[in-house]
């Protein structure tokens, strides 16, 4: 059964992730991939991420996909407890799990029940598609992605940073652009999109 929990900023929503989890994160180990943060000029939200992960008892092992071997990418994936994806250039991100392919081994992950964390960038992958993001974030940044097709694993849209600067005007400019067509789920840096099996919800910071 799948179990993703998809969120805009994860230090603000950590707290929600033990419940989710429903298992003790003491002493789990997951694999962080910052990948989408190595375009960027800010990047502060990498280390939030994994001082929040520490801070609940988890083993960061980060995979960097654009250094690793493919050998690595395959053991990390597969035999640590969970995975995160943190925030950054969704476009990037997708062409470097394309490239490496980390996505077909996330993909078979997430289905046989693995814990999947995705922030910002990390949740927009995970869509049938990121052209959505365009207003968001700069597809120049991936100059060797030729679709725009992404993970598929929700029948949804997650657009985070929903009324959160410095991205209130883009998320404003993109529900206005494909709210009638696509099935977007607008969410806060306080809140979390999460999806067990086929039941998804929203649930806000407590």
């Amino acid at each position: 059964m799948k179990k993703l929990f998809l969120v805009s900023s994860f230090k603000d929503v950590a707290s929600l992730l033990q419940d989710f989890a429903k298992e003790d994160l003491n002493g789990k180990t997951v694999t962080f991939i910052p990948t989408a943060s190595i375009p960027e000029s800010v990047k502060f939200y990498v280390g939030s991420g994994k001082n929040a992960l520490e801070k609940l008892g988890l083993t960061v092992d980060e995979l960097e996909l654009t250094k690793a071997t493919t050998e690595e990418i395959s053991d990390k994936l597969c035999k640590n407890d969970y995975i995160y994806i943190t925030g950054g250039n969704t476009f990037f991100l997708l062409q470097e799990l394309r490239k490496t392919g980390a996505d077909k081994i996330i993909t078979e992950q997430i289905h046989s029940g693995k814990l999947f964390i995705g922030e910002s960038a990390g949740s927009m992958i995970v869509s049938p598609n990121i052209e959505y993001a365009k207003d968001m974030d700069s597809p120049k940044k991936a100059p060797e992605l030729d679709t725009f097709s992404a993970m598929n694993l929700i029948d949804f849209y997650p657009l985070p940073h929903h009324t959160n600067f410095p991205f209130k005007k883009a998320v404003e400019k993109i529900l206005s652009k494909y709210e009638s067509e696509l099935k977007l789920y607008p969410i806060s840096n306080t809140q979390a999109i999460l999806v067990n099996g086929e039941n998804v919800t929203v649930e806000n910071k407590k």
